[in-house]
């Protein structure tokens, strides 16, 4: 069972042996590993999962690395370690040049991928923090959930697809927007878009059948909570997933 709450990973590299070697012991040590064995399975996952940040093999099929590290760095701020058994100092420079955050040559130490991986997502982290409100959300996670914006994907705590309708969606967006703030009927109705309900307690029937998808008792809901006379609010921890640090749209 995969706990979503935790930083994730993707390792591209087209050894299996690699990959299964990287995969086993990042997971060992708290990181969610999805693995990719080339520029197209690595473009799959991200449409598919919020990844916080890449291991690049330099020697890919099809596509080499450099040029995928190139892309990547064109659309986002991505945090790339660049792994390459490639040990020519032009290489690393030109892989630096193109953005890369880091650049190890094989063989090297997981548990020093691991310190260096750990280092890259504490400054992610910090330059997420001062990346301002005006940002675009990619992703939010809370409680162990994670929101997944571009793919409109809800994952449970468990790792598993929970399918929302797309009213529920743009509440749960709404809530997450804009956490243990309360929202009235009429800011959910116009952040949900439904328009067409001609009275705003359609709003509850929404956020009845929201609360059976996310509260482990909905009859005692634990994050989206009721306000008498005001609206509702979401009470939870949010961690929003900005775009300015995030992957490819």
């Amino acid at each position: 069972m995969t706990n979503v709450n935790i930083p994730h990973v993707l390792v591209v590299d087209d050894d299996p042996a690699m990959r299964e070697l990287l995969a086993d012991y990042l997971g060992d040590n708290d990181i969610r590993v999805t693995v990719a064995c080339n520029g197209t399975e690595m473009a799959a996952a991200f449409e598919s999962f919020a990844i916080d940040l890449i291991v690049l093999d330099l020697r890919m099929p099809g596509e080499d690395g450099m040029q995928i590290a190139r892309r990547l760095r064109e659309q986002s701020a991505l945090p790339i370690i660049i792994v390459s058994g490639r040990r020519d100092e032009a290489d690393r420079v030109m892989a630096l040049e193109l953005g890369a955050d880091d650049y190890l040559t094989k063989p090297f130490s997981s548990r020093e991928l691991l310190a260096r991986i750990r280092a890259l997502l504490r400054r992610s982290a910090v330059s997420a923090s001062g990346a301002g409100r005006g940002t675009d959300a990619r992703a939010y996670r809370f409680d162990g959930w994670e929101l997944n914006i571009g793919t409109r994907r809800l994952t449970s705590p468990m790792g598993e697809r929970v399918e929302l309708t797309n009213g529920e969606f743009c509440l749960l967006n709404a809530f997450l927007a804009a956490p243990r703030q309360v929202l009235s009927r009429e800011q959910l109705l116009e952040s949900s878009r439904l328009y067409d309900d001609v009275y705003d307690r359609s709003i509850d029937v929404q956020i009845l059948r929201l609360r059976r998808k996310i509260e482990q008792d909905p009859s005692h809901p634990t994050f989206i909570l009721t306000v008498r006379g005001a609206g509702y609010v979401f009470d939870a921890i949010v961690e929003k997933l900005s775009r300015a640090v995030g992957f490819p749209d």
